[in-house]
């Protein structure tokens, strides 16, 4: 897909073809206007088509978002480029934020990936056909522009919400795009709900993914590991508390399944924290993922094609913080997955930030930051002193490395520095780097409940050394070859 072809990506655009959406964007030369290509408008002559990797490409090339198909609902994909992980891991950060601020720069994020700003470039041009400050950019005015046509928070929030300094630079920007003010996008259906903050009323976002999505796979994963006080699950709706830079609110997720969408319902107190939260909520619930491309690969191996046709949905499920995935996995070792969650309950009952008001639903607490962990005493937390250090030791290369969990590096080398802390070994590194770091390619293979699931029909489980060489035909979505194998499992759930 670096490369489109425009007579594959026209016929796409005449049949509205959904496997398109996300993938690539059209502009009309005789709009300025550019769509997703399921958008219902007629379909413009070929001649006067130009197709684009990214929003953010043809954004750059002067067209303006269609207001019809909302490019900015578009599936926000990131596994089908997985012909460049550093783009894929640049992706992340710039979703959570590391172009925006003061001290932000295309520098400073390639130094972040490991390579020059000059080779940033270059594979942004390659893979996105774009700069990744033009990715930065058009994120901004497209989150800004979700949120006025999807919710009446005030225009002032909204401007600082996507990242504007100023009221009147949102302004110019959203006047020069899409030629009317941002007042005039907001729809008259949304009157009926009540105006007020981000911090008082909430905002609700959706959030779109590729079909077909596993929800009741997902669900059950999060409520067998909820923690007692900082999540639940009830109704089918997942919650919990959430903290960003000494402050908490709450997030509330529900499925709807026949908008191929997720809503989000968040209260948190600093508007400007909303795009690094909505980002935190695609990794949990891994909504970047085109999981047909991903099963197609996968499904060359008989065994996996049997357990993909019986959930063709399934997700890899991330986690909020990455620390609080290592935490977790650490607890987890060698015990139950109920064991495990009663055990990281009560971690949070010893040193999480019990809220003044809290949250409703039983959300009363915060899981403890690794400043938290590093000065409590776990003597009463009930389990072996080993693993008591480990949990030290983690928290204290947390406070040492911001980032520590971010996705940095190859997932050799994320696994070989995780390693290095004491206490962890290489299924929990491996077990961090898939839900923590959101590697698709790790592979914790010594994990008794993958044996297990790739067991054959014979009941014989392969060793891991032989589980570890047939993977390598997963390469590089062995992460989700694991979650079907877990599946598999129903020890594992």
């Amino acid at each position: 897909m670096t490369q489109l072809d425009p007579q594959v990506c026209y016929r796409a655009l005449q049949s509205r073809d959904r496997r398109f959406d996300g993938r690539l964007f059209v502009g009309v030369t005789s709009t300025g206007i550019y769509c997703r290509p399921i958008c219902p408008a007629s379909t413009a002559k070929f001649e006067n088509c130009r197709f684009y990797l990214s929003a953010a490409a043809a954004q750059e090339a002067g067209f303006r978002p269609c207001l019809r198909c909302r490019p900015e609902t578009a599936p926000d994909l990131g596994s089908w480029r997985g012909t460049s992980n550093t783009v894929s891991r640049g992706l992340v950060l710039i979703a959570e934020g590391a172009l925006d601020g003061e001290g932000a720069s295309v520098e400073v994020l390639a130094e972040r990936l490991g390579l020059g700003e000059r080779q940033l470039r270059r594979l942004f041009q390659e893979h996105l056909g774009v700069s990744p400050i033009a990715v930065a950019q058009t994120r901004r005015i497209l989150f800004a522009k979700q949120l006025i046509h999807d919710t009446r928070l005030p225009m002032s929030e909204v401007a600082l919400a996507a990242g504007f300094g100023s009221v009147r630079r949102f302004n110019e920007t959203f006047q020069n795009l899409y030629r009317r003010p941002p007042s005039a996008i907001r729809k008259r259906s949304i009157s009926a709900l009540p105006e007020g903050s981000a911090a008082t009323t909430g905002v609700t976002v959706r959030l779109r993914y590729r079909a077909p999505y596993d929800w009741d796979a997902m669900l059950s994963f999060l409520k067998a590991r909820a923690i007692d006080g900082v999540e639940c699950v009830e109704g089918g709706i997942y919650r919990r508390t959430v903290l960003l830079d000494g402050q908490a609110g709450t997030i509330a997720i529900l499925h709807l399944p026949e908008k191929e969408s997720l809503e989000a319902v968040i209260r948190f107190p600093e508007v400007r924290a909303l795009p690094a939260i909505v980002a935190r909520i695609r990794r949990v619930f891994d909504l970047g993922a085109d999981i047909m491309t991903v099963s197609n690969h996968l499904a060359r191996d008989p065994h996996l094609a049997r357990l993909i046709e019986a959930r063709p949905g399934l997700r890899v499920p991330g986690g909020w913080d990455g620390f609080e995935v290592a935490m977790r996995a650490i607890l987890g070792q060698q015990v139950s997955v109920k064991a495990g969650r009663q055990l990281g309950s009560k971690l949070a009952r010893i040193c999480g930030t019990t809220l003044v008001t809290p949250h409703g639903e039983g959300l009363a607490l915060t899981f403890p930051t690794a400043a938290q962990v590093t000065d409590a005493d776990l003597s009463s937390l009930g389990m072996p002193l080993a693993r008591k250090s480990a949990l030290k030791a983690v928290a204290e290369a947390a406070v040492a490395d911001p980032y520590l969990f971010q996705p940095l590096a190859t997932v050799e080398e994320t696994v070989a520095r995780l390693s290095a802390i004491r206490g962890i070994g290489e299924w929990t590194a491996h077990y961090i780097a898939l839900r923590a770091v959101r590697e698709p390619d790790a592979f914790p293979a010594s994990d008794i409940g993958l044996l297990r699931g790739a067991a054959g029909e014979d009941g014989v489980r392969p060793s891991p050394l032989e589980l570890q060489k047939r993977a390598e035909a997963w390469r590089p979505w062995r992460a989700y070859a694991a979650q079907h194998l877990w599946a598999a499992d129903s020890k594992s759930a």
